[in-house]
């Protein structure tokens, strides 16, 4: 017997029909697997306002994957001593994580390890509390810092072979990770240069690729014990003579010998600020995971876009799975970038910002993913 559906389930259906049948096959024909942001995670003060921020702005974007810098700005219980004043509370981390499901955006921790222990003129908290975990003991934070210095001193590292950093760093490590619940991990590890100093007792003559490889090695396997991934940034893991790239962009200490010594599980967030260069292809040909990131300049982070885009296009089967895409990076406090992106104007469009860098990149995904 032939059985119609009634007209009210018609009419209850339908936009679940119109749902799948438009909007899903858009979202599983997009270019890259990675639309990212990172940024710093908000002050208690802005949550309300950056939870809005993912909700009318990131998500619309088309950003899939947010990586926010937490480092000290969270109230660990493992270990209060290196809360920040005002920290995140546990409920205010489950609203970005609530957020960030509803967007169907993945959602990344940072905690800087290895460099990136000092800023300038301030020594970070986990230096500041644990100073003999210091490489360079030796080397005093400045009261007015510059650069250059005769101490070679952009920012502190601890020191990997201390026996006791990382019964404390891994404690912070597992207690973001399940509170964000997170599948994957931000370690930064970028811009190390204090490393194998000559006057660390455990590190002096040791090879800087052989440390630093060790140590994203023992942070990617602590990680795997809770089936979480690893992200770092790549730029010391590029021969800065080599490439002709230099000492910001990649490493003139020798760790870039690491690339052949880390797990290929490693993701690398590969970023080049003042031109797209090709190392998104390198980094494919070695096995990893790689994503392009830009900052201010807008036509170097469409050019990335292209980039990546062409890579894919002419690349095997084995490397193109590699290439995961495009992201934005932010290094002003997040509710500078939030009010900056308010003020942006159309006509502000070709400026050197980080609001304008972002609006360029997700328009140029965007662009992409329409002519699919």
């Amino acid at each position: 017997m032939k059985t119609s559906i009634p007209h009210q389930m018609k009419k209850f259906f339908y936009p679940f029909l119109v749902l799948f049948i438009f909007i899903l096959p858009l979202q599983a024909q997009s270019v890259f697997n990675v639309n990212g942001l990172c940024i710093a995670a908000p002050k208690t003060s802005h949550l309300d306002e950056f939870v809005e921020f993912v909700n009318k702005e990131l998500a619309p974007a088309g950003i899939n994957t947010l990586i926010l810098r937490v480092d000290f700005n969270y109230a660990y219980e493992s270990r209060p001593e290196l809360r920040d004043e005002n920290p995140l509370s546990k409920e205010q981390v489950k609203q970005l994580v609530t957020v960030c499901k509803k967007n169907g955006i993945e959602l990344i921790p940072q905690v800087n390890l290895l460099g990136h222990q000092s800023w300038a003129g301030t020594l970070n908290k986990l230096l500041a509390v644990y100073p003999e975990f210091d490489e360079t003991p030796h080397v005093e934070i400045p009261e007015k810092y510059e650069w250059p210095n005769a101490d070679g001193l952009y920012c502190k590292s601890y020191c990997p072979l201390h026996p006791e950093v990382h019964d404390v760093v891994f404690d912070l490590v597992d207690e973001i990770v399940e509170v964000f619940e997170a599948k994957a991990f931000h370690a930064g590890m970028d811009e190390v240069f204090y490393l194998a100093d000559s006057k660390c007792p455990r590190c002096k003559g040791k090879d800087p690729a052989q440390l630093y490889a060790g140590e994203i090695t023992k942070i990617n396997n602590h990680l795997n014990q809770n089936e979480s991934r690893l992200w770092i940034w790549g730029d010391r893991l590029i021969d800065a003579s080599t490439s002709g790239i230099g000492m910001w962009e990649a490493s003139m200490n020798n760790t870039w010998r690491a690339v052949d010594m880390i797990p290929k599980s490693v993701i690398i967030a590969d970023w080049h600020y003042e031109r797209a260069l090709p190392t998104p292809a390198y980094f494919s040909l070695k096995g990893f995971d790689v994503v392009a990131c830009s900052w201010r300049k807008p036509q170097v982070a469409i050019e990335q876009v292209s980039m990546m885009d062409d890579l894919k296009s002419n690349a095997t089967p084995e490397m193109k799975e590699n290439l995961l895409g495009v992201m934005h990076t932010v290094w002003s406090p997040a509710e500078n970038f939030m009010q900056a992106y308010k003020n942006h104007k159309e006509s502000d469009k070709d400026t050197e910002s980080d609001v304008a860098c972002f609006k360029a990149m997700t328009a140029a995904v965007k662009s992409l993913n329409n002519q699919q």
